[in-house]
């Protein structure tokens, strides 16, 4: 299992320096790492969606910026992602927690765990999933892929890949 602090750093020396999102107990380390830390910036969401909106801001501002969700979330910023993100090239990388991943979780988690990968395979996003050895590799082959193509891409984080 990899330390949270160990992740926040993959992310910022890949490029990445702006983090917002949504808390999920599977980031909560995460998160607390990137609040406390000087170098980059967290704006916490009070919504996914709003999340995305925040990051597309800072994106124009020079940013290149990470949003942090549970997979849950995906359905509630779909249209931000449809209608904003894809449409004026507005890339992000979307850290999103893999809740209900093969039908474990609590009920309420199993139907987007089941589901979530090809909701962003039907609106073209990228996306990967993390396992414990190609966490730096897909990192800093998600921060390519959003410079380059602008557009947002997904990286999937199952419970007990991070502290």
């Amino acid at each position: 299992m990899m330390r949270a602090k160990d992740f926040a750093d993959e992310l910022v020396s890949a490029g990445f320096d702006f983090f917002t999102g949504v808390p999920c107990s599977i980031i909560g380390n995460l998160i607390l790492e990137l609040t406390a830390r000087p170098d980059i910036a967290y704006v916490p969401a009070v919504r996914e969606d709003v999340a995305v909106g925040i990051a597309g801001g800072a994106y124009m501002a020079g940013k290149k910026p990470v949003v942090l969700m549970q997979n849950s979330g995906l359905g509630q910023c779909l249209n931000a992602l449809t209608s904003l993100n894809l449409i004026y090239e507005l890339p992000c990388l979307l850290v999103v927690t893999w809740r209900g991943f093969e039908g474990k979780d609590a009920p309420e988690h199993i139907v987007m765990g089941e589901t979530c990968d090809r909701i962003l395979d039907t609106i073209g996003i990228v996306h990967h999933t993390l396992s414990g050895d190609n966490v730096k590799e897909l990192i800093k082959e998600s921060f390519t892929h959003i410079i380059e193509k602008k557009t947002p891409t997904a990286l999937f984080l199952k419970k007990g890949i991070i502290e």
